[in-house]
């Protein structure tokens, strides 16, 4: 849910275009499938946090485009703040155990 709501941040995206930005926002790590993220996204337009912005054809094939509503929006920044206060945490114990927490992005 995260990653898909990130991915429809700057622009409306169709579920192919969602699913690439997630394999980009995660550095390839997150592989959503088709399947799967139109699942989630019924939920989320469910929830009011998406919602369709537009169809069209292409080759042969109705494209739908999803954006993120203000709510949605609401919703990811908290999710955001919650994520970032985990990893807080997380480094913080990290510290007191005497381990150096590698820098956000850090190779393993």
């Amino acid at each position: 849910m995260f990653l898909a709501l990130t991915a429809l941040v700057d622009e409306p995206r169709h579920g192919y275009g969602i699913v690439q930005e997630v394999e980009r926002l995660s550095g390839g790590r997150v592989q959503l499938k088709i399947g799967s993220l139109y699942g989630v996204l019924d939920r989320l337009a469910g929830d009011g946090l998406v919602e369709l912005d537009r169809e069209e054809v292409w080759r042969g094939r109705l494209r739908r485009y999803y954006r993120l509503t203000d709510d949605g929006a609401r919703v990811l920044e908290e999710e955001a703040a919650r994520l970032a206060a985990n990893a807080a945490a997380a480094r913080s114990r990290l510290r007191a155990r005497g381990l150096s927490p590698r820098p956000a992005g850090g190779t393993t």
